[in-house]
Order: structure tokens, then sequence, then C-alpha cells
């Protein structure tokens, strides 16, 4: 390589594509599994390309053994997974939303390919789920994805250890704060679903011959959804404003 480039440059280049190539494989919008993996590793490169000038000088020499050279790369790998993970479960808040309302709405049967969580997943959180990448795409959040890679190399430098033990500390309040977001941004469903079951329970105490599954079923979904469409606004921008403080942290 010494031909076409200095070593210290390739090993650079390198481990700078490491942890390029593992955010970008993660993070919403970009690391779709609908997104083919050659665009994304093409613009893994290229962002290694553009940065590689800007801080390759922070980069440490080449490490005389080979194993030297496998854990920096391992370890450059690493954070961009912690960073890639941490901005792709904050997104299942979303999803934890969509299976609240379908649960109190019983739409719960209702399953489709969820293609943000590349699994299965009811309707309404497959739908808020790409309502959350359109308002990530919509709003230039992705902007601050690029910020936050950059600033990713003051935060996590390449002489520091990899901080193991903090990751695993964001990332259990990462999903603790997805949970309690998601039944929050659920709470009009749930309050008005608790109402309806309350008056539905007493109307089955005075009436018992009153078939009130019957009527109760449609009355709910119909009643139920117009409020999820109501109260739609809030959601997106209640999400997209703690998704952006999220994305602060790193940028």
């Amino acid at each position: 390589m010494e031909h076409y480039a200095p070593a210290q440059q390739v090993f650079a280049a390198g481990l700078v594509f490491a942890r390029m190539a593992a955010i970008v494989m993660l993070i919403p919008g970009f690391g779709e599994t609908f997104v083919p993996i050659r665009i994304r590793l093409s613009l893994a490169l290229t962002l290694a390309f553009v940065l590689v000038p800007v801080i390759g000088g922070a980069v440490p020499p080449i490490p005389v053994a080979v194993s030297g050279v496998a854990f920096a790369v391992i370890k450059e790998t690493a954070i961009g997974l912690m960073i890639g993970t941490i901005l792709r479960i904050f997104l299942s808040s979303l999803a934890a939303a969509g299976e609240v309302v379908s649960i109190q709405t019983t739409l719960g049967f209702a399953q489709t390919a969820n293609p943000t969580q590349a699994a299965p997943s009811t309707t309404l959180g497959t739908f808020l789920g790409l309502m959350g990448l359109v308002l990530i795409m919509s709003t230039n959040l992705h902007h601050l994805f690029l910020s936050a890679i950059v600033r990713s190399y003051t935060i996590f430098p390449f002489t520091k250890v990899l901080p193991v033990a903090d990751a695993g500390a964001l990332a259990i309040q990462t999903v603790g704060k997805s949970f309690a977001l998601g039944v929050q941004l659920a709470a009009p469903v749930v309050a008005f679903s608790l109402i309806f079951n309350i008056a539905t329970g007493l109307v089955g105490r005075v009436m018992p011959q009153f078939q009130i599954y019957f009527v109760s079923s449609p009355l709910m979904i119909i009643l139920g959804l117009s409020i999820f469409a109501l109260s739609l606004g809030t959601i997106g921008m209640v999400w997209i404003d703690h998704y952006r403080d999220l994305v602060a942290l790193f940028g």
C-alpha cells in the first residue's frame, strides 16, 4: 500500500471506516433493512474518506503486533455499534406506543411486517415507526446524526478505553425511557379505554341481557382510532423533541 498511501493513512482510514460502517448499519433512516447493504457500505466508505483528513491526525501509530491492530478495529466497531444501537433503541418507543394503542382498541391481533424492526408488529406500531422515519428526514434530524458521528471522536477518542459500563448503563436508561415515552404517547387512548370499559361494565351490570360485547367492540375501535388520530400530531412533536435531545448527547 505504500505505493498509493502511507501505512499510517491506511490504518487511520480503516479505523474510521470500522466505526462509520457500524453506525450507518444501525442508525434510523440510513440503516433500515430495506436499504441495500451496498448503499449503506458505500455511504460509510464515503464518510470515512471525508473524515480521515479531519480526524486522521488523532489516530495513534500502527501497533507493532497484529493483535493490536485487530483490537483497535474491534474497539472502533464496538463504539459504532454502541452509538447506532442507542439511536435505534429509542425508535422502539413509537412501536411501544402502537402496541399499547392496538391492545386498548382490540386491534392487537392485526400484525404486519415492520420494516423498521425487521419483525412483525401491530399495524399501528408499524405506522408509527414509519412516521418516525418521515419525521426524522423531514425535520432534517438526520443532519444531527452526521454531527453526532463527528462529535463521537471527541467523546470517544482513539486512545480512550472502551466505556463498557457506561455504555451498558446508557442502553438500560434508553430502554426504560423509550418504554415510558411509548406509554405516555398512548396515554389519551389508554385513558379513554379505561373510562369506556368502566362505562360498559356498569351497563352490563345494570342490563345483563344487553349484548354488550357486540355493541362495545365497534365503538371501542371507532372512538379509540378517532382519539388516536386527533392526538397524532402531538405524538409526533413530542417524540421528535425527545429524539432530538437524545441525539444532542452525542452531537
